[in-house]
C-alpha cells in the first residue's frame, strides 16, 4: 500500500485563535497508541480543552480528547490521557523559557497528519481581554463589509 502524502487535518482548535494573542509556532510530533492512531484516522478528536506544558525537560499534550476506537478490544485507550510530543531540545528550552513568562501558555492550534505522521501545532500564547475579542470581531466584520461592497462594485460594473 502507497505511502501517505500531504497534509490530512483531523482536529483544530478554533476558539484558541479567538482566545488568545498567538506567538511563536511550533509542528510537534505526537507519541500514540495504535488505537489511537486509527481513532485519529477515522477523523475523531477533540482539543477544545486541550493544554500543553513543560515538565523537567519533556512536553505534554493534557485533556485533549480521542475517543476510543469503535472496533478496539480491551486495549483500547483511555480517552484523555496524556500524551507525549516530541521536539527538538531548542524548541523545548524555548517553550519552558517563553511559558514561564507571566500569562503566557501553550495551547495546541490543530491535530493533523503531515506524510503518514501525527502531528501537533502548538502556539506560545497571551490570553486576549474582552475588549480584545470585541475589538478583533469588529475588525473582522469590517473586513467583510470591505470584501462585500467590492464585490457588489465589480458586479454592479459588469452589467
Amino acid at each position: 500500500m502507497p505511502r501517505e502524502q500531504g497534509k490530512k487535518m483531523v482536529a483544530q482548535n478554533k476558539k484558541a485563535r479567538h482566545d488568545y494573542h498567538l506567538e511563536d509556532t511550533f509542528e510537534a510530533g505526537i507519541v500514540l497508541t495504535g488505537t489511537e492512531v486509527k481513532a485519529l484516522r477515522a477523523g475523531r478528536a477533540s482539543l477544545s480543552d486541550a493544554y500543553v506544558t513543560v515538565d523537567e525537560g519533556e512536553v505534554w499534550l493534557r485533556g485533549a480528547h480521542i475517543p476510543e476506537y469503535a472496533f478496539g478490544t480491551w486495549t483500547n485507550h483511555a480517552p484523555k490521557r496524556t500524551r507525549k510530543l516530541l521536539l527538538h531540545r531548542r524548541e523545548i528550552e524555548k517553550l519552558a523559557r517563553e511559558s514561564g513568562a507571566a500569562r503566557k501558555t501553550i495551547v495546541p492550534l490543530s491535530l493533523y497528519f503531515m506524510d503518514g505522521h501525527a502531528k501537533v501545532e502548538i502556539a506560545v500564547a497571551t490570553g486576549k481581554r474582552e475588549w480584545d475579542k470585541r475589538q478583533t470581531i469588529a475588525e473582522r466584520d469590517a473586513q467583510r463589509d470591505v470584501q462585500r461592497a467590492m464585490a457588489n462594485r465589480v458586479r454592479n460594473r459588469t452589467r
